[in-house]
């Protein structure tokens, strides 16, 4: 599973705006442009924060945007972070 990047509330969607923002985008849409394989409505999500970054997504919007990673607070999880083990509570006695 990939690494994902967890940021706190509110600042991974500051994140892709200070992306839009140093690569001269009308919007988070013209990301796409740069060569990323990332489907639009993933993009969507990851801007309205239903899900969190892939590292490697990740490294690649640093690396475009010319952002130093240093200097943002965010917190590197395992690809099952927030998953539930399903069926332990159904099991019947």
């Amino acid at each position: 599973m990939e690494q994902r990047i967890l940021f706190n509330k509110g600042k991974q969607r500051e994140f892709l705006d200070l992306v839009v923002k140093r690569l001269n985008c009308i919007s988070v849409r013209g990301i796409l442009q740069f060569g990323f394989d990332v489907k639009y409505n993933s993009l969507k999500s990851y801007y309205c924060e239903r899900r969190s970054l892939p590292k490697g997504f990740f490294e690649g919007l640093c690396h475009v945007a010319n952002i130093d990673r240093k200097k943002l607070r965010f917190s590197v999880v395992g690809g099952n972070f927030g998953q539930r083990i399903g069926g332990s509570k159904s099991k019947r006695f």
